[in-house]
């Protein structure tokens, strides 16, 4: 893990920095840090982590199942996903 860091307002030692993104990585377990942004106000640090974007399956209810796809159904379940009525959002 190498996130870009941008430090603005001044400057900060390599050992803080760390210490930042430590924290980031305890506050967002199992997330992974792309970028930190570091402002410097004086005594202040206003700190914003940027996460990397976490894949997922949509999930909708089809024929009374809930479904991510359907490559798992055999031809009777897909016969009767086409022959359904659609209903359309107003």
């Amino acid at each position: 893990m190498n996130p870009e860091v941008n430090v603005t307002g001044g400057q900060l030692p390599r050992q803080e920095i760390e210490a930042y993104l430590a924290h980031g990585c305890k506050s967002y377990p199992g997330r992974q840090i792309q970028r930190m942004d570091i402002a410097v106000d004086g005594e202040y640090v206003d700190i914003h982590y940027y996460l990397a974007d976490e894949p997922f399956e949509r999930i909708r209810r089809i024929t009374g199942y809930l479904v991510g796809d359907m490559r798992h159904w055999n031809n009777a379940k897909r016969a009767e996903e086409t022959d359904r009525k659609k209903h359309s959002v107003l």
